[in-house]
């Protein structure tokens, strides 16, 4: 038997993207009624911040329940979204999310340096993601302890990076 590999275009991979995101905004459900585990290949690869990272759908399942467990409510402001395509398999979706965790409500921009912007890296290929590293915010519920502390103030005018 050959080996082949469906071409996607950036918007089906952007379409596989969407799913995923609407799935956690409806409580591991994709659009088309199945498990957000649908959507990925079976040795996929998901990493998140203070989880770490997971292969394979049992791993996957496990992180999204750990994590999932903390988040009482959340919601992606699609119509914000910016979006990177490499040309080929990776996708980039930059955003944000405003939603409820145990800890306490969070609204991105409110205040500017809490919670809710996020960056995740995905590679889709065959209508699949293979790959997906989260990157919350600092100061995001799950990925920084204490994310509810205002941060120090910075110097005003001072350089950046320490310098």
């Amino acid at each position: 038997m050959a080996l082949t590999r469906e071409t996607m275009t950036d918007e089906q991979r952007k379409s596989v993207v969407l799913d995923y995101l609407k799935a956690f905004d409806n409580a591991g459900v994709i659009p088309t009624g199945g498990s957000i585990l649908d959507l990925f290949a079976d040795d996929a690869q998901v990493y998140f911040a203070k989880w770490g990272l997971a292969t394979g759908k049992e791993q996957i399942s496990k992180l999204f329940t750990d994590v999932g467990t903390t988040i009482k409510h959340i919601e992606h402001h699609y119509a914000h979204f910016n979006w990177v395509f490499s040309g080929g398999d990776i996708v980039v979706c930059e955003g944000t999310s405003h939603g409820e965790h145990q800890d306490g409500a969070w609204r991105a921009g409110v205040p500017e340096w809490g919670a809710g912007r996020w960056c995740d890296v995905f590679e889709i290929r065959d209508w699949k993601i293979q790959r997906v590293f989260i990157y919350p915010q600092l100061g995001t519920p799950n990925a920084t302890p204490g994310w509810r502390t205002a941060p120090e103030p910075r110097p005003s005018g001072g350089a950046a990076f320490g310098q």
